[in-house]
């Protein structure tokens, strides 16, 4: 294989790979890991409809709702869930994550029950958490209960030497196997 399809599947190797890669992991060798593994993508939800993808919705609850649908939290119970980018989370769904987060219990929206729900957070963002705690755009409560175990890593371009180890790791199965690649 010639040093120019090396630089190739370099190219193409994403932090955010990185990252939904690790979370799989921690998952994975966990005693949760038979249990779901649900990622959702922050920025890819708008923010009108992330209280409704992560606790889920009871018929009627808006128009448009002409049906109950379960919510992440509600489905990944006994399991992980892995909140990419939580920093794009509105104030209002933050406190109803950390309630989720503290005492395990959640409502639909428009429900009236309480629903409980044991699940284990992976939360990763790019944003400086502590500046937005400051500024007043993310909850110091949250941020305190996702500093459990925090893994900071810093972007591949800052640390050029782990390029290697990590394509070799993540894509030389792939290459093997598809050596027209």
């Amino acid at each position: 294989m010639s040093n120019n399809k090396i630089k190739l599947v370099l190219n193409l190797l994403h932090e955010g790979e990185i990252i939904s890669f690790l979370a799989r992991r921690i998952h994975q060798k966990s005693p949760r890991s038979r249990n779901p593994f649900i990622v959702i993508d922050a920025t890819t939800i708008p923010e009108n409809l992330m209280e409704s993808e992560l606790f889920g919705y009871e018929k009627g609850a808006f128009t448009g709702a002409d049906q109950r649908k379960i919510g992440r939290i509600e489905q990944i119970h006994q399991g992980s869930l892995f909140l990419d980018e939580i920093g794009e989370l509105s104030l209002a769904a933050q406190s109803k994550l950390l309630r989720a987060l503290q005492e395990k219990t959640f409502t639909r929206v428009g429900g009236v029950q309480t629903l409980s729900s044991d699940f284990r957070l992976i939360a990763a963002t790019n944003r400086d958490l502590n500046m937005d705690v400051s500024a007043g755009r993310f909850r110091k409560d949250l941020s305190y209960r996702l500093n459990v175990v925090p893994l900071t890593i810093p972007p591949l371009r800052e640390r050029q030497d782990d390029a290697q180890p990590i394509n070799s790791f993540l894509y030389l199965p792939f290459i093997h196997k598809n050596t027209s690649f």
